[in-house]
């Protein structure tokens, strides 16, 4: 029953390590995208001209 105890008590600390590492990455701007911003103004054309595209029409819609 003492090994429970031993065990719970290291995965506890463990856990609360894990814990403030990861606090520290995200406040340090390890997860910060510097990426996208740079990247989106090229193809921002293209999201405009998809959205300004006519629908295709059918064979039978052009027939009438």
């Amino acid at each position: 029953m003492g090994v429970i105890y031993i065990l719970i008590t290291i995965s506890i600390i463990v856990a609360v390590f894990f814990l403030y590492a990861f606090i520290r990455a995200v406040r340090s701007g390890q997860y910060d995208d510097d990426y996208t911003p740079s990247v989106r103004m090229l193809f921002d054309d293209e999201l405009k001209n998809k959205s300004n595209k006519k629908p295709i029409q059918t064979i039978k819609e052009k027939q009438v």
